[in-house]
């Protein structure tokens, strides 16, 4: 089958009525929707187009998909009636009646409340996934198929669909039917065997390190997903979890054990490798300092006015440095109690030596570097009122992160999506809303 639109002529091959009708909405080339409705003069940002249906919750796969979200994509968030993600309920704090951990990984989505065990609410999600180029989900593996709602039945309605799996073991294992939980996966990973005071206990990193490491596996992979499937025109079945993508992470503490049977320990702030390169404390805070190199070293000594530190043999290299650390860290450490950070970091200017302040989070806010780079976004929620959150970390020439849609209340584009999306008439979304289906927020 074929149709012509203008100056193209498009094969759409066998298409479910409503996937026809995407088509329609928008010519299907290279295997995305490309959008007419670009501003003269605007560059459209790199996922304009793009439908991603998010089935995900909590922190890992909200994060991803708020990265896709950030990029242009169209993301549909698929939230339970009543209760939503589940971070909408973690808190305090809270802002109004919204979670803040929710808002800080949400924006840039619209929310469909949707009931995946009833047969009317699978139905309406298996046509947004006839419609959607990425679907992303963080159930545990399986759950999905027995809803109808698995990377077979999906790619059945729509054979190109970028179906991405987060779980916290894989998708096949002995460990695959366990919840996956960042805690957890830090442990088994090793994470938390290697993070910690030197002589203290394990410690779980301050963020959730595991799941935020997991989303930015998954958004890369779905980008490369993306291009692929211009390439090729194929689908494809993503297995995204938590232990792979810290264990990965582990990077040369991983290969140190590999390659040469060397087994990690807590090193606190400081490197196993280099020295110095740590934390110190001052007279009114701390001050990390990395010198990579011999020359680095000489003028750490010097800034520290103890010049005589170069001239000892035992410190002639960093390999030296490191098999006699203990006593030249207690040198430096006494020398870093005298003076105030600030003045530390102003003798510091200039030297060539990374330095920097261990800052408190609103030390970090009032950093102007933070401010110039964009980190601090702002936007009006619908009940919230004037939030702000950390912004994307990623800045492009040709287009800004402006203006960003705030995150979602539960079922605040239900009846939107329905009609703009699926083109549901308006006694369909009753019926569907009637049944229990779907809900819409009454706020909005």
């Amino acid at each position: 089958m074929f149709a012509w639109f203008g100056s193209f002529t498009v094969r759409l091959g066998v298409l479910s009525p409503v996937r026809f009708c995407a088509v329609l909405r928008g010519v299907r080339l290279g295997g995305r929707f490309v959008s007419y409705k670009e501003t003269p003069g605007e560059s459209p940002r790199p996922l304009e187009g793009v439908k991603v249906l998010d089935l995900t919750r909590v922190l890992a796969g909200p994060f991803a998909t708020m990265i896709l979200g950030d990029l242009g994509a169209d993301v549909i968030k698929v939230e339970r009636p009543g209760s939503g993600d589940d971070t909408r309920s973690w808190g305090p704090p809270f802002v109004s009646s919204e979670s803040v951990y929710f808002l800080s990984v949400n924006r840039n989505k619209k929310s469909v409340a949707v009931d995946l065990k009833h047969p009317k609410g699978v139905k309406v999600i298996l046509e947004l996934a006839a419609v959607s180029q990425v679907l992303v989900e963080n159930y545990l593996p399986g759950k999905l198929d027995q809803m109808g709602l698995g990377y077979d039945q999906i790619s059945r309605v729509n054979p190109q669909i970028i179906y991405c799996s987060i779980s916290g073991y894989g998708q096949t294992g002995p460990q695959a039917q366990s919840p996956g939980y960042d805690s957890i996966a830090s442990a088994m990973s090793g994470m938390m065997h290697i993070t910690g005071p030197e002589d203290g206990d394990p410690v779980r990193p301050g963020v959730a390190m595991t799941d935020l490491a997991t989303g930015l596996y998954a958004h890369g992979a779905i980008m490369a997903a993306v291009i692929q499937q211009q390439k090729t025109g194929r689908g494809v079945h993503i297995d995204c979890n938590l232990l792979s993508s810290q264990v990965s992470c582990l990077s040369h503490i991983a290969a140190n054990y590999l390659n040469a049977g060397k087994e990690a320990r807590r090193w606190g702030t400081a490197h196993e490798s280099i020295v110095p390169y740590q934390g110190f404390k001052t007279k009114d805070g701390h001050i990390v300092v990395a010198a990579g190199n011999d020359k680095q070293f000489v003028k750490v000594c010097q800034t520290l006015d103890l010049v005589e530190l170069t001239e000892e043999p035992n410190y002639k290299t960093n390999k030296l440095r490191v098999q006699n650390r203990r006593q030249l860290l207690h040198t430096l450490s006494q020398r870093f109690l005298q003076e105030k950070t600030a003045d530390w970091l102003r003798k510091f200017e200039g030297s060539g030596v990374p330095v920097g302040p261990i800052n408190s989070i609103q030390e970090v806010f009032s950093d102007a570097q933070v401010k110039h780079n964009g980190l601090i976004q702002e936007m009006d929620h619908p009940t919230a009122g004037h939030i702000t959150v950390p912004g994307p970390a990623v800045r492009f020439s040709s287009f800004a992160s402006s203006k960003p849609m705030p995150p979602p209340l539960i079922g605040q584009h239900t009846k939107k999506v329905l009609r703009d999306t699926l083109s549901y008439s308006d006694d369909i979304i009753r019926m569907l809303l009637e049944s229990g289906a779907v809900a819409q927020n009454k706020v909005s």
